[in-house]
């Protein structure tokens, strides 16, 4: 066999998708995602201060349903991230390796994450012009 055919470590094609695997890459790319909505959070912070035209201007890029729909997948990615790195500082701490353990803190990140994610959005909805 060629040794440019095989692969030089193992690849994620080679795993199954396992719960916490899939949680570990959840956490990643929720950081990515936060880095990106932080770019709307400055755009918005830097309009609210550069006076009224440019605020309103900004009020009609945020009107947008796609930018709506990406703030809340940034407030998703927000409340994930936040419960999964507390998942992680008890890791550090050296607690929770144990497989039942790992499973069940994972299942409560997302349970977690997912009750805070729902209660922020209709916050954002009842507040932000959606609801009575």
């Amino acid at each position: 066999m060629p040794p440019q055919s095989r692969p030089l470590s193992p690849h994620l094609q080679v795993y199954r998708p396992m719960y916490t695997m899939v949680l570990s890459i959840s956490h990643r790319a929720s950081g990515v995602f936060q880095s990106v909505g932080l770019l709307l959070l400055a755009y918005w912070l830097v309009a609210a201060a550069s006076g009224a035209q440019a605020y309103a201007t900004a009020a009609k890029v945020f009107a947008n349903p796609l930018v709506k729909l990406a703030i809340a997948g940034w407030i998703v990615a927000f409340w994930y991230h936040f419960f999964a790195g507390i998942r992680h500082l008890v890791w550090d701490a050296g607690f929770g390796f144990e497989k039942p353990v790992a499973r069940r803190s994972g299942q409560l990140v997302v349970v977690l994450a997912a009750l805070a994610s729902l209660f922020t959005l209709a916050l954002a909805w009842r507040h932000l012009g959606g609801g009575a």
